[in-house]
Parts: C-alpha cells; sequence; structure tokens
C-alpha cells in the first residue's frame, strides 16, 4: 500500500491524488510540527498540507528537506488566505512567493483560495493563480470552502478546473452536492477535518463499527471517506502512533451494511464556519 501511494504522487494529475496527506493545521511547535511532516513522510505520507494562516510553512518546510525522501516525490500544498497577504492579484502573487521562501521550495504542488471571502474576485484572484501557474511558481490551482455558485463561476474563468476542491467532509457533513460536482468536473475533493475535530469519537455507530473491525474509530471515519469516488482525506496527527493509526485506514475496507451505518447517521453538523461563508450567502 506504501508503494502505491508513492506510485499515486509521482503520477500526479488531475484526476489523481494520494489517498492520505498529513494535515498541519494548529501544529505550531517548530520542533512538533517538524518532526511529524519528517515523520509522515519516512512512514509513508505523499502529501503534506499547510497555509499561510496555520503560521507552521517555516516548520513544515524544516520537516520536508528533514525526510529521507525526495522532495518532487512529495504533494507540498498550501492556501493564501484573505486576511494575510489578501486576495487581490498582488496579493496572491506575493503570498505564493512567500509560501515557497518560508519552505525553502521552488515551487509547490497545490496552491488553494483558503476562503473566498473579503476582497476575493473570481477573475482578479484566479488570474494570478494562473500566472503563479505559468511562472511554474505552482503546479497546479486548488480551492478550499467553495459553494456551488462560487465554483461555477471559478470554472467559467479558469482555463481549465482546478486539481483539487478542499471541503469540511466527515460522517457528521457528507458534502453530497459538492462531492457530485466534483466528480462530474474530476476535481479531487480532499476532505479535512475527517474525523470532525475528535467528534467522531461520541458516535455509536462508528464505535461499534470500529470494534467489529478490529480498528480505531479514526480509521473507520477515514475509510467511510475513502469509499467515496475522488475523494481524499488529511487529517492531522502530531505524534507517531497517531500517523501511523490514521494511515492505515488505506488499508480498511468497509462493507456495504457499514457504510449505510455511516450514511444514514442522525447528526448534521460543520465545526469549520465563518460569518462570511460562502454557502450562507
Amino acid at each position: 500500500m506504501l508503494q502505491l501511494l508513492c506510485n499515486q504522487v509521482m503520477q500526479l494529475s488531475e484526476n489523481d491524488f494520494p489517498a492520505i496527506g498529513l494535515g498541519t493545521w494548529q501544529n505550531t511547535d517548530p520542533e512538533e510540527c517538524a518532526n511529524s511532516v519528517r515523520t509522515a513522510l519516512e512512514i509513508g505520507y505523499r502529501h503534506v498540507d499547510t497555509a499561510h494562516y496555520y503560521g507552521n510553512e517555516e516548520s513544515v518546510g524544516r520537516g520536508i528537506h528533514a525526510a529521507d525522501v525526495d522532495r518532487d516525490d512529495v504533494v507540498v500544498a498550501s492556501k493564501v488566505h484573505a486576511e494575510k497577504f489578501g486576495l487581490d492579484y498582488d496579493g496572491v502573487i506575493e503570498g505564493a512567493k512567500k509560501s515557497c521562501e518560508r519552505m525553502d521550495l521552488e515551487y509547490l504542488d497545490v496552491l488553494y483560495v483558503h476562503w473566498p471571502v473579503l476582497e476575493y474576485d473570481t477573475e482578479e484572484t484566479l488570474s494570478a493563480f494562473e500566472q503563479l501557474k505559468d511562472d511554474g511558481v505552482i503546479d497546479h490551482i486548488g480551492l478550499s470552502n467553495y459553494s456551488i455558485n462560487l465554483l461555477d463561476e471559478a470554472l467559467s474563468v479558469l482555463e481549465e478546473p482546478p486539481l483539487t476542491l478542499q471541503m469540511e467532509m466527515h460522517p457528521f457533513c457528507h458534502q453530497d452536492e459538492v462531492l457530485g460536482y466534483a466528480q462530474k468536473h474530476d476535481i479531487r475533493l480532499i476532505a479535512y477535518s475527517p474525523l470532525a475535530r475528535g467528534h467522531v469519537f461520541e458516535s455509536d455507530v462508528i464505535h461499534e463499527i470500529a470494534e467489529k473491525h478490529g480498528v480505531s474509530e479514526a480509521q473507520v471515519s477515514i475509510a467511510w471517506l475513502l469509499s467515496k469516488d475522488n475523494v481524499s482525506v488529511i487529517p492531522k496527527a502530531r505524534g507517531e502512533a497517531h500517523i501511523r493509526d490514521n494511515m492505515r485506514a488505506v488499508d480498511l475496507t468497509l462493507d456495504e451494511a457499514d457504510i449505510e451505518r455511516i450514511d444514514d447517521i442522525d447528526r448534521r453538523e460543520r465545526y469549520v464556519e465563518r460569518d462570511d461563508s460562502p454557502w450562507l450567502a
């Protein structure tokens, strides 16, 4: 399975992406963050996700360089935030270059619009992303936290669909409409907060399925997401045990009854929200 993940990265395209990556939100202790990234990569992860807003790009870069893994085999993703460098043309360009500088990388595999809010303008913002791609600063464009309407606008101005779309997604937040949209347009949906910020451990259904398979609740939640077509996950983890446990989910196959039980959980909650979230407009 580890070799499969490596092969997925080396053949990265708009329709192919590692099944699991390391999320680094709230991983702000410099040494802990760098060590977790290095550990994940040496265990077999080939996707690391960070953002301007996380304040840990330098530590993520240190972890990437410390790992005994070829940089070209790692998908490195970051995000431009409206409240950091801004989402106007110049802000996006500056933000991308600062990310590369902080991580000591020549390029980013994916750069995201973190939230399409505040001064976000579809044409201006995304034209900067396309310029970065033309200039070789980024390989692929990613979108994050978009509504269907904003996705339609983005696809109308981009020369080709983005590689990836990040959304909160877990057993309490299914994102069926957005997932269907991503599948239709060959966009990889990257599920963040796949453990619902730890709330999946409160579910009796998840617990019972975990006991049935002799695995952790985290593995069940991740495996449920990976059972969906065109979905990858980026659970955050710091310690080696947690990092390894999450990765074991790629080897867990839930049966149809398991998947149906999780699909039918009568609980719908988001844990990542802004007052100006696009889906609230």
